[in-house]
């Protein structure tokens, strides 16, 4: 079950009161943050990566920052980033990589972004591995596209997201097909202007549906990323229906959330990949997950509780 955007909109806010966030942060990972994150070191998130392996299931590594204010620190999270490349090719994982952009500097300067995310690209083509390019807020979903466009002139390791939330992803559905772009299809996390985005739930599950059922009728990959088994079940039948084969979509969840449906899934014959985020910047992921759903929050409040 999904929370209220009213509720959500409330735990978001609260989530950016300073006295908030100075104690999670200090107690978070203690309190239950590790459910949801590997950990802050890069080795944290290897053995994570390692153990979903070995039960047949897939990963995406991501370490956890967004929107650097300073050129030094994209590039010190660039070098972090080839790092993890280097790791995965060593220790053989079954691993892609997911990067925020603008943890790579494109608040700051599109070239500079580019430069940098062209190098982990390049890098990870070298070493046989796949990246993908998160989505962020609205502010930046043009700039993220634009800057997708242009990798995808050099390589094609490289994919994208799309939230169903958007009511503009429709229309970026249909030129990200005619690119043969690689695509995992979201619903959204973040709180946007009913402008913008679907204000209700439904509206969104709506659009998720159509979405995935537009995109696999394009004959393009698709990653399926949801934990709603509404959905799950609206990508099995609308496969089945349009007899796209078991090798051109995956199943993506979120590491923490529903591990028994990831194991199920994997049982059914489906491929599954689980993003498995680390680092010391993972207040702000771990808060919108918190607002995703009402489990998550619970989970926190019992382990306050139990403290």
């Amino acid at each position: 079950m999904a929370v209220a955007p009213r509720t959500r909109a409330v735990v978001l806010g609260l989530a950016q009161q300073r006295w908030v966030s100075r104690f999670i942060t200090r107690h978070g990972l203690r309190l239950g943050a590790r459910r949801f994150v590997a950990g802050e070191r890069l080795e944290d998130g290897l053995a994570v990566v390692a153990r979903l392996n070995r039960e047949g299931i897939e990963a995406t590594l991501d370490y956890l920052g967004e929107s650097v204010q300073e050129e030094a620190q994209a590039r010190a999270a660039a070098q972090v980033y080839l790092q993890v490349v280097e790791a995965i090719a060593e220790r053989n994982l079954r691993s892609h990589i997911s990067l925020k952009p603008s943890q790579l500097g494109l608040d700051l300067d599109r070239e500079l972004a580019l430069e940098l995310v062209g190098a982990i690209v390049a890098r990870a083509e070298a070493r046989g591995t796949f990246v993908r390019l998160d989505m962020e807020d609205s502010s930046r979903t043009q700039r993220t596209l634009d800057l997708f466009a242009a990798l995808r002139q050099r390589w094609e390791n490289v994919g994208i997201v799309i939230q169903a939330a958007l009511r503009r992803s429709e229309a970026d559905l249909e030129a990200l097909a005619r690119m043969g772009a690689n695509v995992r299809l979201c619903k959204g996390a973040y709180l946007e202007p009913p402008e913008v985005a679907f204000p209700r739930k439904e509206d969104v599950d709506a659009n998720y549906t159509k979405l995935l059922r537009g995109y696999l009728a394009s004959g393009n990959y698709l990653a399926v990323a949801t934990h709603d088994d509404r959905m799950i079940e609206a990508a099995k039948r609308a496969a089945a229906e349009l007899g796209i084969g078991r090798d051109r979509f995956e199943f993506q969840m979120l590491y923490g959330i529903r591990p028994q449906a990831q194991r199920r899934l994997v049982a059914e014959g489906y491929r599954v990949r689980v993003y498995v985020p680390f680092g010391t910047e993972w207040y702000p992921y771990f808060t919108r997950r918190l607002a995703e759903r009402p489990a998550n929050l619970l989970f926190l409040l019992a382990n306050l509780v139990r403290r």
